[in-house]
């Protein structure tokens, strides 16, 4: 299939899996908002699991719930980063916020359960032996934490009253956390699932996790809010230096360009195999939402 189709298809997995997994909770408000969380959005991160693994020969039956695991982390930090104490966001993927629907406890509580529930999908057997879950769990636990997407956050929110604004190197690392450590995670997972060596998907997810920040940075000045299905030039309002902002709009665009050819690279051991992650890379940096 094409990178299109199968971007909808992983997509129509990871829904039904999450779907399956939420089944097992009841009625109450915070169930209610588990399961308005996880509804929608492209499911890169969970498409980059499903991908990898596919590219080594590892079914979809396998991974599934690795990707489900990392989408479900992906809609606890999205339902907290729109608090108000936080982004303060009234609209996500084109609805209105859990904070919004429900009250910030219930989205507090959400957000909570999505995370741990990240980690309960990633003890499916159906995941292998217990060595390579172990290492999912682990790398997850690194890629979500203090040393991955909070500290990128933590960074971001400190920008917004830190007496000048970051340095490209800042926004950079800021970025390599915020962004970056989940899709790093997303792509080296596969190679766990098979036993290869994750060394090419990792250099490969470097450069797609950072092109891919610069084009939410280009979004952000240029998009449309209907079609994106939230609130731009955040960062403007927020006087917070961006890849835009530092490198303005041509040369931003350039240097997502140079780096989905250096992310196109990196996959070149797997050959023709590589042909729908290749085209994830081109689409990261076309999108407009």
């Amino acid at each position: 299939m094409t990178f299109s189709a199968t971007l909808t298809a992983d997509a129509r997995l990871i829904q039904a899996r999450l779907d399956t997994a939420l089944l097992a909770y009841g009625a109450e408000p915070v169930m209610q908002a588990m399961r308005y969380a996880v509804q929608g959005g492209k499911r890169m991160r969970g498409f980059l699991v499903l991908e990898s693994a596919r590219m080594l020969g590892v079914s979809p039956a396998t991974s599934i719930s690795a990707a489900a695991a990392v989408e479900a982390l992906h809609a606890y930090s999205l339902v907290h980063d729109d608090l108000p104490c936080m982004d303060d966001d009234m609209l996500r993927r084109g609805l209105p916020t859990v904070h919004v629907t429900w009250d910030e406890a219930t989205a507090v509580l959400a957000g909570d359960a999505l995370q741990t529930l990240a980690f309960e999908l990633l003890t499916d057997p159906a995941l292998g032996a217990a060595e390579t879950r172990i290492t999912l769990v682990a790398g997850l636990a690194r890629a979500s934490g203090a040393a991955g997407m909070v500290l990128g956050q933590a960074l971001d929110i400190a920008a917004e009253t830190a007496p000048a604004p970051l340095t490209l190197d800042q926004i950079t690392r800021l970025q390599a956390g915020k962004t970056g450590a989940l899709i790093a995670w997303s792509a080296e997972a596969g190679a766990h699932l098979a036993g290869h060596d994750p060394s090419a998907l990792r250099a490969y997810a470097a450069a797609l996790g950072l092109a891919f920040q610069i084009a939410d940075d280009i979004l952000d000045v240029t998009g449309d809010a209907a079609i994106a299905g939230k609130r731009l030039q955040k960062d403007a309002d927020a006087g917070k230096a961006t890849f835009v902002s530092l490198l303005g709009l041509d040369a931003a665009r350039a240097r997502a360009t140079q780096l989905t050819q250096e992310a196109c690279d990196h996959l070149s051991p797997y050959g023709a195999a590589a042909r729908n992650l290749i085209d994830c890379a081109r689409f990261v940096i076309s999108r407009e939402s």
